[in-house]
């Protein structure tokens, strides 16, 4: 596949303000996420000659499907059909807003939707129908919407390294080279109250496993999970005071507002786990995580067994449902 590399690695390791600034030049729309951008740019400036409609998806062998998914810079490997979906799904949607808990508020007609773009049955009432979109986003999580970690921090390898000086103007002032930003991608109110969803995933992911915690560690997780709202206003907090940065000092000071409070922090365990939470929840917010931060992702593995537990009931009617 002949692509322009140097300017998909740019796209890559482009920050929001450059990428909508290249968005406004094209005259394509500059609205959305970091990542709903690029991949507006990255369809429209690389795979421009590729018809990526519905349809064009539709069409496209298991090798060409997979080749374009490396472009797009997500995962590339699954089945025809998986590719097909994870396709559609990056150049379409935002994957921090179509979320399993988002699914409980749309209604039947967009559900039915979904699953006709999705090649599912479109049959069934509105739980059926959530059920099964539900499960494709399940087991498509973390596959599509964000690029590779690697390629927003470093970029492509060969091409990032023989970048000239002429070159390198020209990608300067939206690029940061394994750094985080100094500011917040976006214009973010930190501090506005998190969505049900997130703070319930955060409960449950503070005392995920807790069967498997000493007795004084569960204490100290159920006392807390009893605070996230509390926990959900200080990492806001912080991240305001902080112009939108997340990393190893805003995580000390978190403990210490904490402690102040008089949350049960003693245990090294707890204080682990909440430092966790709280970088998810920076992350949802809109924040810039520093560097060696890693993601525990509420999003995935309490998140996903709630989701599991939820949903079993509309599983069941979906197995009982009879074939088209």
């Amino acid at each position: 596949m002949g692509i322009d590399r140097v300017l998909l690695d740019a796209l890559y390791r482009g920050r929001l303000r450059g990428l909508r600034n290249r968005a406004e030049e094209a005259g394509l729309s500059k609205s959305g996420s970091v990542e709903v951008v690029r991949a507006r740019l990255i369809q429209h400036h690389i795979l421009g000659d590729d018809d990526l409609s519905w349809e064009g998806i539709q069409s496209m062998t298991h090798k060409e499907i997979g080749e374009v998914l490396k472009v797009f810079g997500i995962k590339s490997s699954g089945s025809h059909k998986e590719r097909r979906q994870r396709l559609w799904l990056h150049l379409n949607f935002d994957s921090r807003r179509l979320t399993v808990e988002r699914l409980v508020e749309m209604d039947r007609d967009t559900l039915q939707e979904l699953c006709q773009k999705l090649e599912l049955r479109v049959t069934g009432n509105r739980t059926v129908l959530m059920a099964q979109v539900g499960s494709v986003l399940t087991n498509q999580a973390n596959g599509w919407g964000r690029i590779k970690r690697s390629l927003w921090r470093s970029g492509i390898p060969d091409v990032s390294a023989g970048v000239t000086e002429v070159e390198s103007e020209d990608v300067v002032e939206e690029v940061e080279f394994g750094e985080p930003p100094a500011e917040p991608e976006e214009e973010v109110d930190f501090q506005r109250t998190a969505s049900e969803a997130v703070l319930e995933d955060a409960s449950d992911a503070l005392v995920f496993d807790l069967d498997k915690a000493e007795s004084s560690v569960q204490g100290a997780l159920l006392t807390i999970q009893a605070r996230v709202e509390d926990l959900e206003r200080m990492v806001g907090t912080i991240l305001r005071g902080h112009g939108g940065r997340w990393g190893e000092e805003e995580q000390i000071l978190l403990i210490k507002l904490a402690k102040r409070r008089g949350w049960p922090l003693d245990e090294e365990e707890v204080r682990s786990r909440v430092m966790r939470v709280a970088t998810d929840i920076a992350e949802i917010k809109g924040g810039s995580l520093g560097e060696g931060e890693s993601h525990s992702r509420i999003n995935s593995d309490a998140t996903l067994e709630r989701v599991k537990e939820k949903m079993r009931h509309a599983e069941t009617l979906l197995s009982e449902s009879p074939e088209d």
